[in-house]
């Protein structure tokens, strides 16, 4: 399986094993109050020694992401992802105006760039919260090639779901100029009213034996223990973002072949 990019600038393919090559960004919402954690800077809470944002951006780098547009204050030390072009920090209009005016903000830093080329001009497009300490870019893969299944007139995407099916809508790989037209036509103010008219493939990704689930967010104190609980029983020295769910793993194939199989069943 390969993360990175290939094939011509402004394309992705499709390739035998469901994988898909070719660019991608990502637009990540790191701007909320956190009014559950006490108004902490909940992207920069650690597990594992690793900022929430770190290990999001380290996802989508080891996918072979080649832009990054963050919603949300400017910090040091995330400037620029390995091998790769800067990330880029803005602010929706007001500050925490929620997640809908955050994505459009986001959309707009992108531009719309006439020169294919240009990694802004990437096809797919990974929204994502800033707060999935478990992301890895075997589930990344997995989105992007349950999204290139379904590209057509009638599905933009893919979202993962948790173990009880639902919908997170901030974990999930998006057809750009589908996800632009949705954007620009909803007047309302939920993640799930702009995204799920695009009739996204769900894509469940079963954790192995041990395994903490991608889709754990940190949004309360307990949250925030749970994950770092998992990280510590894991008993990994390093950074989990670069210790679990290697591409080729058992465990990265186990994910990407229940979410292809997922995905072709519709």
């Amino acid at each position: 399986m390969s993360g990175g990019p290939g094939g011509s600038p402004g394309s992705a393919r499709q390739r035998g094993n469901g994988d898909i090559t070719g660019p991608f960004g990502m637009i990540i919402l790191a701007g909320g109050r956190a009014t559950r954690l006490g108004g902490a800077d909940k992207p920069g809470l650690t597990v594992g020694g690793r900022t929430l944002l770190d290990a999001v951006l380290a996802a989508g780098t080891e996918a072979g992401a080649r832009q990054a547009v963050i919603v949300g204050p400017g910090r040091p030390g995330a400037g620029r992802l390995p091998g790769g072009p800067p990330v880029r920090f803005v602010r929706e209009e007001p500050p925490g105006a929620g997640p809908v005016p955050a994505l459009r903000r986001g959309l707009d830093a992108l531009g719309h760039p006439a020169d294919p080329g240009d990694p802004a001009a990437a096809p797919w497009l990974a929204v994502l919260a800033a707060d999935l300490p478990f992301l890895r870019a075997a589930h990344l893969r997995a989105l992007l090639a349950a999204a290139a299944g379904h590209d057509g007139a009638t599905r933009g995407g893919a979202v993962l779901t948790d173990d009880e099916g639902r919908a997170q809508w901030l974990a999930g790989c998006w057809r750009t100029e589908a996800l632009r037209h949705a954007a620009g036509g909803y007047s309302g103010a939920s993640l799930h009213g702009l995204l799920a008219p695009l009739r996204p493939a769900r894509v469940r990704i079963t954790p192995g034996p041990g395994e903490p689930p991608p889709w754990l967010d940190c949004d309360t104190e307990a949250d925030l223990r749970r994950a770092r609980d998992w990280h510590a029983r894991a008993g990994q020295g390093a950074s989990p973002a670069t210790t679990t769910l290697r591409s080729g793993s058992p465990a990265a194939n186990r994910c990407t072949c229940s979410a292809t199989n997922r995905a072709a069943s519709g």
